[in-house]
């Protein structure tokens, strides 16, 4: 008989979710607008602590898209993008008929290389090309050089959106992720760390970034009594049973935050007597990481040959669930003419690094499990 599967990242339910879906039937509230779309907003909007206005939209993509509609983008721009993320991060890019421009990790915090960065500013400036934005990744929860890279951003004057799809809860010098850009991006889908089954949101300096991103993510509804439209809209705005969902979400968010860094702790102390495994973990305290996942590098000249492949397939055996690192955008196929500015930090990481089951809903049984695979295969 197979064993139950242990997700890498699967949702957990805090129990509240289901009152706010009830009131929405209740109310007939069906429609992608409502008390629950404008309360969830006002949830993450309390919960950054920032002075921040939040949008509640169908995806982080389509908050990313409405994020470089507003800065400007046009066919034929550039917009500088961390390579080693989900391809969400650059596909809307695309959408715009712009060109990405992929940048190197730097091995800290596996995010954008600020020397990289300002490499690939100076030389598409020196090629005539229009640089509009910067799009950086908080990757598996960790915050990005953040200080490096605006510096280097202000320099050249060039606006940042941050994807923070998933580092709801991660801070860098106490500063929520998602509040230090231009734009924000979040993500509330399946495996992130609170879901609405499927929906994002746009952390938008000012009322007036929130009132045009909801324009957009409604059709661009011009304000007549009839259908008029001045520009070209989008379908994006989170249903009002989706945003219950994230309101009961939001009140677990905390919590599923420490039970990710606990798992992260786990890690630690199941690699610490292995030689050749890192756990990914921050490097100095102004990171803090929600662990979104936990990951690992492996190298194996230390592990005796024991490689990261063999270390998923182990875990696959006994129906445990792991995946190499994102590919870096400059090695898919999609993207293989774009520019790439960088060493082979991204590639070198995908090569070498595992994520491991890191799902709040994780139980001391799932734990026992993972940690026999592992001791067994390196026979601790």
């Amino acid at each position: 008989m197979e064993k139950p599967k242990i997700w890498l990242s699967s949702p957990h339910m805090g129990g509240e979710e289901q009152n706010f879906v009830n009131a929405a039937f209740q109310e007939n509230w069906v429609a992608p607008l409502g008390p629950n779309v404008n309360g969830f907003e006002e949830d993450i909007e309390n919960y950054l602590q920032a002075d921040k206005k939040v949008a509640a939209l169908s995806s982080g993509t389509a908050a990313l898209h409405l994020a470089l509609i507003q800065l400007g983008v046009q066919p034929g721009d550039e917009v500088l993008c961390q390579s080693m993320t989900f391809a969400a991060s650059a596909n809307p890019i695309t959408y715009l008929g712009a060109n990405p421009v992929f940048i190197d990790s730097e091995p800290t915090t596996w995010n954008i290389c600020p020397k990289a960065l300002e490499k690939a500013i100076l030389d598409r400036k020196a090629k005539g090309k229009t640089i509009k934005a910067i799009v950086i990744v908080h990757l598996y929860g960790m915050p990005c050089l953040w200080n490096e890279v605006k510096q280097i951003a202000d320099k050249h004057q060039i606006p940042i959106i941050e994807d923070a799809a998933e580092a709801l809860g991660s801070t860098y010098k106490g500063k929520k992720c998602g509040t230090l850009g231009q734009f924000g991006v979040l993500s509330f889908n399946g495996n992130k760390i609170i879901t609405t089954s499927g929906g994002g949101a746009l952390v938008c300096a000012t009322t007036q970034a929130k009132q045009k991103t909801v324009f957009y993510a409604t059709q661009a509804r011009d304000n007549a009594p009839h259908y008029q439209h001045t520009h070209i809209g989008y379908n994006y705005r989170l249903s009002n049973i989706s945003a219950g969902i994230g309101r009961g979400q939001m009140q677990v968010l905390d919590k599923h935050i420490d039970l990710r860094r606990q798992m992260n702790a786990f890690y630690q102390a199941l690699f610490a007597p292995i030689a050749g495994v890192e756990v990914f973990s921050e490097p100095t305290a102004d990171f803090f990481s929600n662990h979104w996942l936990s990951a690992i590098l492996v190298d194996t000249n230390k592990t005796g040959g024991i490689s990261r492949e063999d270390i998923r397939l182990a875990l696959q055996e006994e129906n445990i669930e792991s995946r190499p690192l994102w590919k870096p955008m400059h090695l898919q196929p999609i993207f293989k003419e774009a520019p790439y500015y960088g060493e082979k930090v991204a590639e070198n990481l995908f090569d070498s690094g595992l994520c491991l089951p890191s799902g709040s809903n994780l139980t001391d049984q799932d734990r026992e499990r993972i940690k026999t695979t592992i001791q067994k295969l390196f026979k601790q």
